[in-house]
């Protein structure tokens, strides 16, 4: 087998994306979130930012379904209104 051959399984950008940081718990999505989150209620001075808004923005960074953004916020305790 050469050894250029592989799965994938050695991907840097997926080893990053999947393995929590040491510093602060959070994964490369995760941490792209929470700051898109928060210069979009700077933008908004501080108000709350609709879903459909953030979802835009993150997508800008990564590729994630809408639903995935839904599972990333209910782990963060991103939560809406009530």
């Amino acid at each position: 087998m050469a050894s250029d051959d592989h799965n994938g399984d050695d991907d840097p950008d997926l080893v990053m994306e999947t393995i929590p940081d040491v510093r602060d718990g959070l994964t490369r999505t995760e941490r792209i979130i929470l700051h898109v989150l928060n210069q979009a209620q700077q933008e908004r001075n501080g108000r709350n930012v609709p879903t459909v808004m953030l979802y835009g923005r993150v997508l800008e960074y990564v590729t994630l379904s809408e639903a995935e953004l839904h599972v990333y916020l209910d782990r963060l305790g991103v939560k809406g209104k009530v």
